[in-house]
């Protein structure tokens, strides 16, 4: 008899497997297990989720698709000569990323490629599939952290919608951390409704967005009323250059000017801008120039600049994530996950856009996984019996 897949197992695939953000969320999960690190910006590392039954971040198994060739341990070292990752990280975790990257397939469509959409669905995933039958996974989840993509115009699926509907094939819940269509397009949107999976998405809440959530509810909160609310972004690494493109950037766009809408309860004169400077990597710059009315009229000005690195903002978010789904499905929730918006710009399902109202429901869905667990555990217990014959 062979053995049952192993419960302390899990597998997280990501779709662009071998980016600067795929590249530190594997660092990072290794650096944490090993004790290197402490989990800085692990939300799920922190009191309130102790009970919810997460899978441990030393029984995540990664693998993912890409269509780059460098290998994870060069990627690493590559972000540890920028400041992005601790020097040394690379080399102390060098197995870890090794392991992770024998686990990356080619993805696509590449250039050339005359397969179409439903062979390429297949195709990634029978990979997933495989991934997960090879390392004998309770579950997996898949997370598309790949680069922004321009938003489609032809009645085609763009490369994350392709994805999304191979993960719902596979039986995986899925996270779209990108502003990509991924299940935001009619054809796998039908598809995720009637697959019983659990998913969340889309657009991570890094940096300018995250501000905005706060400062929003703030200025609503005081009555104080906001005229204008410009932003600028400067950017470099892979996503600077994606979102250069104007047709890429405006879903990103709308996810920052719609939290706004939101929490004022209005729309206030202003844009977001996104400059690609390649010269800063996988740093950015997010400034915001808020002109509001005080008591009696008094004009006034909030300016903020938001400086960090993208990839260790968004890394610990990606597992945090990872993890919240895996728990949903082996909980057996279906649909989208509204309690999760605390992550995202353009959150899926109804939900609340200030964030503390946000880490609300996300508190109150690790309560609601904590009692799914302790249920679990009590229809596991030995039936008493009183020794009468029936």
């Amino acid at each position: 008899m062979s053995a049952s897949p192993s419960r302390t197992r899990a597998g997280v695939w990501l779709i662009g497997a071998r980016g600067s953000v795929a590249a530190t969320v594997v660092a990072g999960c290794a650096a944490v297990t090993a004790g290197l690190h402490p989990p800085t910006g692990l939300v799920t590392e922190t009191p309130p989720f102790n009970a919810a039954g997460l899978p441990p971040l030393s029984s995540l198994v990664f693998g993912g698709h890409d269509t780059t060739d460098c290998p994870l341990p060069k990627r690493a070292e590559t972000l540890a000569a920028d400041g992005v990752l601790p020097p040394g990280l690379p080399s102390a975790v060098a197995a870890d990323l090794a392991a992770a990257d024998r686990e990356i397939t080619v993805g696509g469509p590449l250039p050339g490629d005359t397969r179409n959409a439903e062979e390429l669905i297949a195709a990634f995933a029978s990979d997933i599939r495989h991934f997960v039958r090879r390392h004998r996974l309770a579950r997996a989840v898949v997370v598309n952290v790949a680069s922004t993509e321009p938003a489609p115009t032809g009645p085609g699926l763009p490369a994350s919608s392709l994805y999304a509907t191979a993960a719902l094939r596979a039986g995986c819940p899925y996270v779209n951390f990108t502003p990509s269509a991924g299940l935001n397009h009619p054809s796998p949107a039908r598809e995720a409704a009637a697959s019983g999976l659990p998913y969340a998405g889309r657009d991570g809440k890094t940096g300018q967005t995250l501000l905005r959530a706060v400062l929003g509810p703030m200025f609503a909160h005081r009555a104080l009323t906001v005229r204008a609310w410009s932003g600028t972004n400067l950017l470099g690494g892979g996503d600077g250059a994606s979102l250069a493109d104007p047709a890429a950037a405006a879903a990103k766009n709308a996810g920052k000017e719609r939290v706004l809408a939101d929490t004022l309860g209005t729309t206030p004169q202003g844009q977001v801008h996104i400059d690609d400077v390649p010269a800063l990597g996988d740093w950015k710059t997010a400034w915001d120039h808020i002109a509001f009315d005080g008591f009696l009229g008094t004009r006034m000005v909030l300016q903020t600049i938001w400086q960090g690195c993208d990839s260790a903002l968004a890394a610990p978010l990606v597992l945090d994530l990872a993890r919240l789904l895996l728990r949903a499905h082996e909980a057996g929730l279906s649909g989208p996950l509204p309690e999760l918006g605390f992550y995202f710009k353009d959150p899926l399902g109804d939900g609340p856009s200030a964030l503390a109202d946000q880490y609300a429901e996300l508190t109150a869905f690790a309560h609601r996984l904590a009692q799914a667990r302790a249920g679990a555990h009590t229809d596991d217990r030995p039936t008493e019996h009183t020794g009468e014959q029936r």
